[in-house]
């Protein structure tokens, strides 16, 4: 079989929310989401002179870490340096930035597995705040009858999606933890993700550097492992599955600290 044949046999999850103003926004991403029509179709209609044809186009202003979106290197820094070293004064310009923006990631495909920690729990969602340990998620993965390798992107399930539509509950959302984040650089994905506005525990603190999102540092600084937030995962752990191909493509916003991305799990 073609790969052609196999691409139009899978079924196809799509794990972006929904955008739309008044979605779910960490605090720091603030004002976030806006889009207003700009040319209407009445602008343009004028048959007696070209036809019946017309156009409405419109204005998006965004943050890029709004919505289901994937996080570039050069959005954190520990100590003014990203990821090996490189100095932020260096490369951080008023445009964005000259190494690290969302142009130089490369488009995900490939394996993903999906650790659906709260159905493992069996409850719809985890506890507000919760913080995911390192041995939760092995737990889930043996579980899931599933190993997490290298190269995998790694997604991992709160239950939070289904308050996408409350945003008070929505931030909320249970997270990653230390030693969950340790564990998933371990592992060498390329990628990790959450149904949550931030993947890491956003109530946590790193008892060493009283350092919140402690996650963030220690993948995209550290090992260069790329964060994807706001998804949802709710109809891929419905369906059981936890092995599949993963396709997600960060647009080529040059010199842009993050990307909107449309991820999708093709299963057989």
């Amino acid at each position: 079989m073609t790969l052609i044949d196999q691409i139009a046999r899978a079924r196809v999850f799509d794990l972006e929310q929904p955008r739309f103003a008044g979605m779910p926004l960490h605090p720091a991403h603030k004002p976030g989401y806006f889009y207003a029509l700009h040319r209407r179709h009445k602008d343009s209609y004028r048959p007696d002179k070209f036809g019946p044809r017309t156009g409405s186009s419109g204005v998006l202003t965004m943050m890029e870490h709004s919505g289901t979106h994937i996080d570039a290197l050069c959005h954190q820094a520990c100590d003014m340096k990203l990821h090996k070293n490189v100095a932020v004064e260096d490369v951080e310009r008023a445009d964005g930035f000259l190494e690290y923006g969302a142009e130089t990631m490369k488009p995900l495909i490939g394996r993903g597995v999906l650790l659906d920690v709260a159905g493992w729990n069996g409850v719809d969602s985890l506890p507000p705040n919760y913080s995911i340990s390192a041995d939760e998620l092995k737990g889930c993965a043996k579980a899931h009858g599933v190993d997490v390798r290298a190269g995998d992107v790694l997604l991992v399930r709160t239950g939070y999606a289904r308050y996408w539509n409350d945003e008070t509950t929505y931030l909320t959302a249970a997270g990653v933890s230390k030693s969950a984040n340790i564990w998933a650089a371990d592992k060498k994905v390329v990628a990790v993700g959450a149904d949550n506005v931030a993947w890491d525990a956003m109530e946590d603190r790193d008892p060493e550097t009283n350092m919140a999102l402690f996650g963030h540092v220690h993948l995209l600084v550290t090992n260069g492992i790329h964060i994807i937030e706001n998804l949802n995962l709710d109809e891929l752990a419905v369906a059981g599955h936890h092995e599949f191909s993963f396709v997600g493509v960060p647009l080529k916003f040059r010199g842009a600290t993050g990307s909107p991305i449309r991820p999708l799990a093709l299963v057989e």
